[in-house]
């Protein structure tokens, strides 16, 4: 479809995208096709040139690809679907109802729903998952020449050309990795395997965690991972670019469950008010629940309060550290195992890294406590009474107490979460810190009643 033709039907929003956007990039045009409605970015990709449009929807960053798909002709969807990498396809696919999922994937040629298939069989965040079959493979037979040529005839349907993989003539097993740069060095005449990586390459299976595959990718400097069965014979690839863009969407998500919130799964201005409250409210509910545990704490110590009020001036100041200490050594933990710099079996060492480093974090805190409580009482500032030098060791005492609890607590949990089979980033700061503030209470008047009785209390 020309693209001249296409504002005499376009909408305003779509007539100013046309407009504004001559002479963009694809990604600067993904982003304002991202801030239309699904109807005029449908009107807007349906008037592009069909290898701009394939390019557009190719790119993962664009927000609305299956509902824009769905709402276009089949005949056009179909046209789009087959000049879009297989990965992307998928994963639009699996975006949509069934019904509409049927329809398009009905209209797709037989080598190409085959190969959708077995990618769409592959469970989310392995290596099969987010794998792309366009890759390019030459027989071991090959001389540099033959390889070159080839790689000239399919370059524009694959999804990169950076390697080219040297399969067995008779297995087609994965033998060797030929880069870029060393093919087009090598002597035409000369053997494909004479300018081939030495050694076995690095590969990956399908069912390989993202995370692992991310791991392999950084360790060994590589732009693109093959995925092999078990046989050795090549089912895909997966580009740097493909683990850059999974890893982004999962670094979101942890963050936001460490916000104390269910993870939003949408773009902040792409999720109703609806969904928002209900993300939000479950986890704010929880952590209140906790927080009234706390109410409860201060009610057994009810009669210790009236007493010595003067304790009730540095609840705030117990309270934080505690949960401070808590989310640092909880964010360390869950980052350390989502880089696989810990495992499971490796709780007990870090219990005993963070108790004397629990320890030592409590004393300082503890001893800028005690220097404050001096300094405001010989400078006049504040009168904490007659007892106010073991008003102060108890402030000492219950801090050491609380930050180690605190430390040990944090880096405890994640361990736990995972043994259970639960995500870590589910152990978010605020959930630790509502733990601590609790048991904190308990620490800071327990250490009050040992030091205090016979005096205040």
């Amino acid at each position: 479809m020309n693209i001249n033709r296409f504002p005499l039907r376009a909408g305003h929003a779509a007539r100013a995208f046309i407009n504004n956007s001559r002479g963009a990039t694809i990604a600067e045009r993904v982003e304002a096709l991202n801030a239309l409605s699904v109807q005029d970015a449908g009107r807007v990709l349906s008037g592009m040139p069909l290898d701009y449009a394939v390019n557009i929807l190719d790119r993962p960053e664009l927000r609305n690809a299956a509902e824009i798909l769905a709402l276009i002709s089949a005949e056009e969807a179909a046209r789009l679907l087959h000049g879009m990498s297989n990965d992307r396809v998928a994963d639009v696919l699996l975006e949509l109802d069934g019904e509409t999922r049927a329809r398009l994937f009905a209209s797709l040629d037989e080598p190409v729903r085959i190969a959708i298939q077995h990618l769409m069989g592959y469970p989310p965040r392995t290596a099969g998952g987010i794998m792309t079959t366009e890759f390019v493979s030459v027989p071991d037979s090959w001389t540099v020449a033959q390889t070159l040529d080839h790689a000239r005839q399919v370059e524009r349907s694959r999804e990169t050309v950076y390697a080219i993989y040297v399969l067995d003539e008779i297995s087609h097993a994965l033998q060797h990795v030929v880069t870029l740069r060393r093919l087009i060095t090598g002597e035409p005449d000369a053997s494909i395997l004479s300018v081939a990586q030495k050694g076995a390459p690095v590969s990956a299976d399908p069912l390989m965690k993202q995370e692992d595959v991310a791991r392999l990718i950084r360790k060994h400097d590589l732009l693109a991972l093959p995925v092999v069965d078990e046989y050795g014979q090549m089912l895909g690839i997966v580009t740097v670019d493909d683990v850059i863009d999974t890893m982004i969407a999962d670094t979101t998500e942890a963050a936001q469950k460490f916000g104390g919130m269910e993870a939003l799964g949408q773009p902040y201005m792409k999720i109703g008010f609806a969904g928002m409250i209900r993300k939000r409210a479950g986890w704010l509910a929880a952590l209140f629940l906790g927080e009234m545990l706390t109410a409860s704490a201060m009610q057994h110590f009810e009669g210790e309060l009236e007493k010595a009020v003067v304790l009730t001036l540095f609840i705030p100041l117990i309270m934080s550290s505690g949960g401070n200490s808590g989310s640092q050594a909880t964010s360390l933990i869950i980052r350390a195992l989502a880089l696989g710099e810990l495992k499971l079996s490796d709780w007990w060492k870090v219990l005993f890294r963070e108790l004397p480093t629990g320890i030592v974090l409590g004393a300082i805190l503890g001893l800028v406590g005690f220097i404050r409580i001096v300094f405001w009482q010989t400078a006049g500032l504040y009168d904490y009474g007659p007892h106010w030098q073991m008003v102060a060791a108890t402030v000492f005492a219950a801090l050491i107490g609380i930050v180690t609890f605190g430390s040990m607590c944090g880096s405890m949990l994640p361990f736990v979460l995972q043994k259970l089979r639960l995500d870590p980033a589910s152990a978010s700061a605020p959930f630790v810190a509502t733990l601590v503030d609790v048991t904190g209470l308990v620490i800071y008047f327990s250490v009050a009643l040992l030091i205090l009785s016979g005096t205040l209390l």
